[in-house]
């Protein structure tokens, strides 16, 4: 079978067929890596991979990237669950936009989910395009987050007071929070991408927390902003799941939110993230 590329008319995303992960080698993960960097996100369906052939297709992709406050799975220090169960209470994992984990001093390059255990109605994921929603600002709006930093921040999802902390009980994600989250890091609001060289927004409401030597009031009311542009409809591309899909995003171009609809549905996805590798 020969491999088709569909794009999914937004501003980002593609579905690709007649390609089957568990025979992937070098040369294939070029191509793949080449259509990640064209589309931001890609989608692979049917691909039913076991957790060990998940681990050897993220592999060939970068080094391991960092998971903070996740509790990996046994025996699998790099695959983490996504889950939630038919009976859970608890608010929805990750329904705020963000880039994964944004407040490490180098953020992950790459994130890939595998689909285990789908609900029959619900569970899609968002992405939005940011090199779409910064190109598509004003040349004065893009002169003035150019040489600025943001302030990144765990907290408020994974501190002892966050979303995730001490008060989120019931939950059936391992998640481990920790103080350590009340930590901040610098990024630039503007990033360039490091294998396109295209200006991207870096910013998101679930990490940024404000703006390196801005007045908090005014930097917050240009975060309000900024956070209101970034998701807009024409950048958005909202991604449903069918059985066995494979997907991988780069965390440098997309932000991504998850959305619920599924109550009374186990939903169960494994998860790798992936560094950035040298470019030398």
């Amino acid at each position: 079978m020969t491999m088709t590329v569909e794009s999914t008319g937004r501003a980002c995303g593609a579905l690709v067929r007649g390609i089957d992960l568990r025979q992937l080698d070098d040369a294939g993960a070029q191509a793949v890596r080449a259509l990640w960097l064209q589309h931001g996100v890609l989608a692979f369906p049917g691909q039913h991979l076991a957790i060990d052939e998940f681990e050897r297709l993220a592999a060939r992709f970068g080094p391991w990237g960092s998971d903070p406050y996740f509790q990996t799975l046994p025996d699998h220090p790099h695959v983490a669950e996504i889950r939630r169960e038919a009976d859970e209470k608890t608010p929805l994992f990750a329904e705020s936009w963000h880039s994964d984990w944004s407040f490490l001093a180098v953020p992950p390059a790459m994130t890939l989910l595998s689909a285990c255990v789908l609900p029959p109605t619900g569970g899609d994921t968002l992405y939005a395009c940011q090199v779409a929603a910064y190109e598509a600002l004003d040349a004065a709006m893009q002169a003035r987050l150019d040489n600025l930093m943001g302030v990144h921040s765990a907290r408020r999802g994974y501190s002892r007071q966050g979303m995730y902390g001490d008060r989120d009980v019931g939950r059936s994600m391992a998640i481990v929070p920790d103080d350590s989250a009340m930590a901040t890091q610098l990024h630039p609001l503007v990033r360039t991408h490091p294998e396109t060289g295209a200006k991207a927004l870096f910013l998101s409401p679930g990490y940024t927390i404000g703006i390196d030597g801005m007045d908090d009031a005014e930097a917050q009311a240009l975060l309000m902003q900024l956070f209101a542009w970034q998701c807009e409809e024409r950048f958005v591309y909202r991604h449903v799941w069918s059985d066995g899909m494979v997907t991988l995003w780069d965390n440098r171009r997309v932000i991504h939110c998850a959305t619920g609809g599924y109550d009374g549905y186990q939903r169960v996805l494994q998860r790798i993230t992936i560094g950035e590798r040298s470019l030398r």
